[in-house]
């Protein structure tokens, strides 16, 4: 039974924490204590002064007057500087600790609290207190007996019985307590030991006899510096001696004591005697170790699992998250104390799929494990995808506990494997349109030029109407196939330098001019600062107008088209993300819409060639297709930002180029005199019979000689036979066996001075025209007019 019951102690409790104030002050009075507690340093010396408490517990780390200056300060007051005082701390730096000491506090305990040690140590440093308090007034009483024992003899007999009971409970007292207690006298350095000696040691009280050299021969030999320097510190400074260390017990065996000494001095001041006790905390060092080693390697699993990129988090079978990592915070935005305790199906997902979590249950309950992909949301609304591998926790009795969940974030490589395939996709339809534009185009220019060559020889008005009706639907199928070819970026234009507010304005005119009154238009284009693109006006008025458009058909009951323009810089992890992006300077148009926006599922097939989702005879499917195909051509791309029921942006992106304009049509007339020629000899080559045939006549018609090749070998075997009479060599691009390029290279060899017309609908063949140097002077885009022929001749023939 704990004698604190019966002496009902008074102990204050100085913590600037109230909650640890409540705790330590209930589980105290739970054991029979009086508990005065104390908030600061300032109150606890007041309290002190005023109550004088058995045992004062000080916090060390306090506001305004910490622990130690609080405890220097009871020292120093004579009404409180013999009250027993214990730090509580989390401190463990041994230099802390010495100060603490050396400034009269009798002992630490560090905080995490062990309650059951606060309690034996509380009770250890108040049975010290009053055994020494009992000891001081023995030897008080003692003396006097001493010096009235003469007087008083018979009196000292009749006190002896009760003296001798009163030693009887002492000693009671001291091999109840579980301690070694000592008693070390400096000048005869014997040591007298009570308590359980025999116990904790093993050695019977005869066997300890020796004084301190027997001690120090059972201290571990690593320790006995520490032993020494720790006595004369004591002798030097008359502090409390205070010191962990290992001594060897009787079989052979090492324990861990903590000794706790306290000094007496004689009457000339010099230190006389030092008593105190020893305590075995094998038990406890070993808990202790225990306990760091795990606390260790839990700091090391936790670092590992924070070091991750990957989102790592650990929900229950009720979907509560237990558990989430520094990888998790990144990659949703959620920190740790937002998302513990959360359920984890209405934190990460916008909408739910239920049958892919039933799926997900079900696997783990079949094999403990499922993996896959994850639709997910973050904490700022943004959609991501992630790829997801579950793992069933089980208990200590296989029953399932919790469930392990990693995120990977494959959001960007999913975004370029969609953007990779889609472009592969158009890369296909434009190698396939590529092909059909080039067999319309061989097919459309014989039929354009006949007519032209008709028109004279048919003169009556019905003839003309045909023929008029017949020039414009070859047009028409011309236009056509040139949008295809826009669409496979085969389409060769005329470039320039383009102001973008110029550009734009125009496209205001019109669609405020033609547009239903139910749509405003909204205009935000910076005249000033927007940089200047490089492009064909007449290809770029088309894709704004096709975006306005499908803009005006998406919102059939009205509402906003907002058409805006800005520089754009694109930056490496931009460029990252969109595979048609390169790092530089881009100018983009936006056109916005408010109208019905665009479901998810055809997103990525809006810029296939003739697909629609408008209505039969309502759109040929290739706008999109078009706008797509000419920004490629201008080395740009184009974004789309969609929402159902409340809009669609598209983002044209075209890069900024400075050059100067070169307009060569202005300097040639439209003279049909001017473009006859004067006998000159020209060479044509074409693998199209009927193409050669129609050309053929229409130069003659125009005053010019005509020599026909059907393929490169042809041509050149005419052009080394007529050399010095051939002055212009008109050559298709595309022809079997040897084709344009190696044809033109060929016949350089022959003449580099050699002029040449290279004749073709297809861009890629116009890039390789550009790589054959000065001898191929212009291209002749396929189907041409005769008007193009004659005017092209006449420009290479007068270039030197």
């Amino acid at each position: 039974m704990n004698i604190n019951k019966y002496e009902k102690n008074v102990i204050l409790i100085v913590d600037d924490t109230p909650i640890n104030l409540e705790l330590l002050l209930h589980f105290l009075e739970d054991y029979g204590f009086k508990v005065l507690v104390a908030e600061d340093g300032e109150n606890a010396l007041k309290i002190a002064g005023n109550a004088s408490p058995d045992l004062i517990l000080l916090d060390v780390l306090m506001p305004g007057i910490d622990g130690f200056e609080t405890c220097r300060l009871l020292k120093i007051n004579p009404a409180t500087q013999d009250i027993p005082v214990i730090f509580i701390t989390a401190i463990t730096d041994k230099m802390d600790r010495v100060k603490g000491l050396n400034l009269g506090a009798v002992d630490y305990i560090t905080k995490p609290l062990e309650y059951k040690e606060v309690l034996a140590r509380v009770n250890t440093h108040l049975r010290l207190r009053n055994l020494t308090k009992k000891l001081t007034e023995q030897n008080k009483r003692l003396e006097m007996e001493i010096l009235e024992r003469e007087r008083v003899e018979e009196k000292l007999r009749c006190n002896s019985a009760a003296l001798e009971e009163s030693n009887n409970r002492y000693q009671a007292l001291i091999q109840a307590s579980g301690q070694i207690l000592y008693d070390w006298h400096l000048h005869t350095n014997d040591i007298k030991y009570g308590g359980n000696v025999e116990r904790i040691l093993g050695y019977s009280m005869s066997e300890m006899l020796g004084g301190l050299n027997r001690w120090l021969e059972l201290v571990h030999p690593d320790d006995r510096n520490f032993f020494n320097e720790e006595i004369n510190r004591v002798l030097s400074t008359k502090g409390r001696f205070h010191l962990e260390f290992r001594v060897c017990r009787k079989d052979g065996t090492y324990i861990t004591v903590e000794n706790n000494g306290y000094i007496f001095l004689d009457s000339t001041g010099k230190v006389a005697r030092m008593a105190g006790f020893v305590i075995d905390i094998t038990a406890n060092q070993a808990v202790l170790r225990e306990r760091k080693n795990a606390e260790q390697k839990i700091r090391e699993q936790a670092a590992l699992l924070n070091i991750t990129t990957d989102a790592i988090l650990v929900q229950d079978l009720v979907n509560k998250i237990q558990f989430w990592n520094k990888g998790a915070e990144h990659l949703y935005g959620w920190m740790v104390e937002e998302a513990l305790g959360k359920n984890a199906n209405q934190l990460l997902y916008r909408k739910q799929n239920f049958y892919q979590m039933k799926n997900i249950q079900k696997t783990l309950v079949e094999h403990g494990s499922w993996q896959g992909e994850l639709h997910q949301v973050t904490k700022q609304g943004n959609e991501i995808i992630v790829a997801s591998r579950w793992t069933l926790v089980n208990d200590d009795e296989g029953q399932a506990k919790s469930i392990l969940i990693v995120n990977s974030d494959i959001t960007e490589k999913k975004q370029l494997e969609a953007q990779f395939l889609r472009a592969q996709r158009m890369e296909s339809l434009g190698t396939l349109a590529s092909g059909i534009a080039h067999d319309l185009n061989n097919a459309l220019t014989p039929m354009l030029m006949t007519v032209q060559l008709l028109e004279p020889k048919l003169p009556d008005e019905k003839s003309q109407q045909w023929l008029k009706i017949m020039e414009t639907n070859v047009k028409r199928a011309a236009d056509l196939v040139k949008q295809v070819l826009w669409f496979s970026r085969g389409s060769v234009g005329n470039f320039k330098t383009l102001q973008v507010h110029y550009l734009i304005s125009e496209i205001e005119n019109i669609v405020k001019q033609t547009f239903s009154r139910a749509i405003e238009i909204r205009i935000d284009v910076p005249h000033q600062n927007i940089w200047n693109i490089f492009g064909d006006a007449t290809q770029l008025h088309q894709v704004v107008m096709n975006l306005c458009i499908n803009a005006r058909d998406a919102m059939p009951d009205g509402g906003i088209l907002k058409i805006s323009a800005k520089n754009f810089w694109v930056n490496s992890h931009y460029a990252r993300i969109n595979i048609d992006a390169k790092v530089g300077s881009y100018v983009m148009i936006s056109v916005c819409d408010t109208g019905i926006g665009i479901p998810k599922e055809i997103v990525d097939r809006i810029f296939e060639p003739f697909f629609t989702t408008k209505e039969v005879g309502k759109g040929t499917g290739l706008g999109l297709s078009t706008v797509l195909g000419i920004i490629k051509s201008h080395g740009g791309f184009v974004n789309v930002l969609t929402e159902v029921s409340k809009g669609t942006e598209f983002q044209v992106c075209l890069p900024v180029m400075q050059t100067m304009d070169m307009d060569i049509d202005s300097k040639l007339t439209e003279d049909r005199e001017f473009l006859a020629g004067h006998g000159e000899l020209i060479l044509v080559v074409d693998d199209e019979d009927s193409i050669l045939e129609v050309t053929q006549t229409w130069l003659e018609q125009n005053a010019y000689k005509v020599v026909v090749a059907n393929d490169g070998i042809d041509a050149i075997a005419l052009y080394t036979k007529h050399q010095q009479e051939i002055n212009v060599v008109l050559i298709d691009m595309m022809m079997p066996s040897i084709d344009g390029p190696t044809t033109i290279n060929v016949l350089k060899k022959i003449n580099p001075d050699i002029k040449i017309i290279g004749v073709s609908g297809l861009a890629s063949n116009h890039e390789m025209i550009k790589t054959l140097g000065n001898s191929v002077k212009t291209l002749l885009s396929k189907p041409y007019t005769s008007n193009d022929l004659l005017r092209n001749l006449q420009m290479v023939i007068n270039t030197k």
